[in-house]
């Protein structure tokens, strides 16, 4: 293969694998099979989002309440903790205090992660640089900027693709009664992906009885 043709097979190799992951997709569930259905419809339930970007946790947290309201529920927004670092998880056990100090019968909790980044440089060429978790390591940024937002070396424009790990747990005895990960493609839509994540996820719940 002569230099000429790299950039255009790169193109082309990039182009196969955003038309293969070009929509948000559920990655795996569980269900506690031996838990009654915590039958949220007409209940209130607590709603909580954990992520190192604040702006991305207050979005994933509008779209979350958004999809939770759509099945009937009344989303109960968990108030910011402060004492636990950001990017930190936070005890099942603090969400279980507040649901039960605002009469909430269930928790939907949720923490986003950086799945992929991608670096357009010119040309229709992207390179993917993979995901970090959201606290420590790779996933600081320098300079006080939030994992979603980077700049690469000799500039370029990056999408960032997001993943959610969501959890659903009874207020009464904390027990976590179903769990899901979703992931979706690189974007520069945060908004768009916070929806389609709390969606796919809240779709998959609901399929599996906990509405």
């Amino acid at each position: 293969m002569n230099r000429t043709s790299l950039p255009l097979a790169a193109a082309l190799c990039a182009a196969v694998l955003a038309g293969c992951a070009s929509t948000t997709r559920l990655d795996a569930q569980w269900v506690d099979g031996h838990a009654p259905s915590p039958a949220m419809r007409g209940q209130r339930v607590l709603i909580a989002c954990e992520a190192y970007d604040i702006t991305i946790q207050q979005i994933c947290l509008d779209r979350l309440a958004a999809e939770v309201s759509a099945r009937g529920a009344t989303a109960v927004s968990a108030p910011e903790i402060t004492d636990v670092p950001r990017g930190q998880p936070v005890p099942v056990e603090r969400y279980v205090a507040l649901a039960r100090a605002n009469n909430a019968s269930t928790i939907v909790s949720s923490t986003v992660s950086v799945a992929d980044r991608q670096v357009s440089q010119g040309g229709g060429i992207s390179v993917g640089l993979g995901g970090f978790g959201i606290g420590g390591g790779s996933g600081n940024v320098s300079g006080g900027v939030g994992v979603g937002v980077s700049v690469p070396v000799g500039g370029g424009q990056v999408t960032v693709g997001y993943a959610s790990d969501t959890r659903i747990t009874s207020a009464g005895t904390g027990r976590m009664l179903w769990s899901g990960k979703a992931t979706s493609p690189a974007s520069r839509d945060v908004g768009e992906q916070m929806a389609s994540l709390a969606r796919t996820l809240l779709e998959a719940a609901d399929k599996a009885g906990m509405f």
